[in-house]
């Protein structure tokens, strides 16, 4: 393993992932954690995972930050780069898949479409307002059920013959699945027909009007879903490719963007700050009508950023002077 590489943190609504990539873009470590709804904590934890795992001396030349706490955690680690998701994932993607033309990325929280053309992002749509094609709804069904993810996925690989479920909505697509069970339609068709309704309702909601073109790559979490997988496939009539690190995909990405980046020296706080108190407190900014909610990371008696107002007042001295791109 090379002595030095770039740091890659993905933070979203589900997981925490981690890559460490070469100056050549290899990846030398991975690592995809849930979280625990607390963002600092799960960042410091998969931190202090990563330290044991590297060589003795083993330097970060660089670190980019992305997914929805990019901008809280990027303060606490010190990033060099901060990039929202749709530049990361489609960046690791371009990566690995010259050719790709479309990219889908979907979360915990939300869900997205790339079209990609000569390896440049055109256009883009998210859908972040409902939950019905996201992880989380897969994730609450599970529950529901009583089965893990991973057990869904396999048993909706089994049906032959898909139950029909309402998916534009989560409530009424848990009232449609618990009606089919009633009334005797088999465990994996439901699940079957569950990740149809999933797929159909991001092709019609995020999608639209959208260039679709092969060759598709699938990737976030959900991309582990081979329910998921066979649904776009049958739905878009062509194969979807789920690449080699379709989990961790957002931090590779912003791996690559730091490694890319003009960065004399890094700004990474070290390893030291999975053992650091840090903790966020906020205050309401009554300077003008706006009275912007500012949230601060406090680290003892350093303020490492701060964060929530429209005309960034308060991020001033404190701002990151990163490559951002929100």
């Amino acid at each position: 393993m090379d002595n030095k590489g770039y740091l890659g943190i993905d933070v979203g609504s589900i997981s925490t992932n981690l890559v460490i990539i070469s100056a050549k873009g290899e990846v030398l470590y991975q690592n995809y954690e849930r979280v625990s709804g607390a963002p600092i904590p799960s960042v410091q934890k998969a931190l202090n995972v990563v330290k044991d795992e590297l060589p003795e001396g083993f330097k970060i030349n660089g670190v980019g930050v992305t997914g929805s706490a990019r901008y809280l955690i990027g303060g606490v680690v010190g990033a060099d780069i901060i990039k929202n998701e749709i530049s990361t994932h489609a960046r690791a993607a371009i990566h690995l898949h010259p050719d790709v033309k479309t990219v889908f990325e979907i979360g915990g929280q939300d869900s997205k479409v790339t079209v990609v053309r000569d390896g440049v992002v055109v256009d883009f749509a998210m859908n972040l307002v409902c939950a019905a094609g996201t992880g989380s709804f897969l994730d609450s069904q599970a529950k529901r059920l009583d089965i893990s993810v991973e057990t869904l996925s396999e048993k909706a690989m089994l049906s032959q013959n898909p139950t029909p479920i309402a998916g534009r909505c989560t409530v009424f697509a848990e009232s449609d699945m618990i009606h089919k069970q009633q009334v005797g339609h088999r465990q994996e068709d439901i699940l079957m027909g569950l990740c149809n309704a999933m797929a159909r309702n991001f092709l019609n909601n995020v999608c639209t009007g959208k260039d679709i073109q092969p060759p598709v790559v699938l990737q976030g979490g959900i991309s582990a879903n081979k329910g998921i997988r066979r649904a776009f496939e049958s739905l878009l009539d062509t194969e979807i490719t789920v690449p080699r690190y379709n989990m961790v995909m957002g931090a590779y990405g912003a791996a690559l963007l730091a490694c890319e980046a003009p960065v004399q020296s890094s700004a990474f706080r070290g390893y030291q700050v999975c053992e650091h108190d840090i903790i966020t407190r906020s205050f309401t900014c009554s300077d003008c009508p706006n009275c912007c909610e500012i949230v601060e990371v406090l680290d003892g008696d350093i303020t490492l950023c701060r964060s929530g107002g429209r005309c960034r007042k308060w991020e001033g001295a404190h701002q990151m002077q990163q490559n951002s791109n929100s």
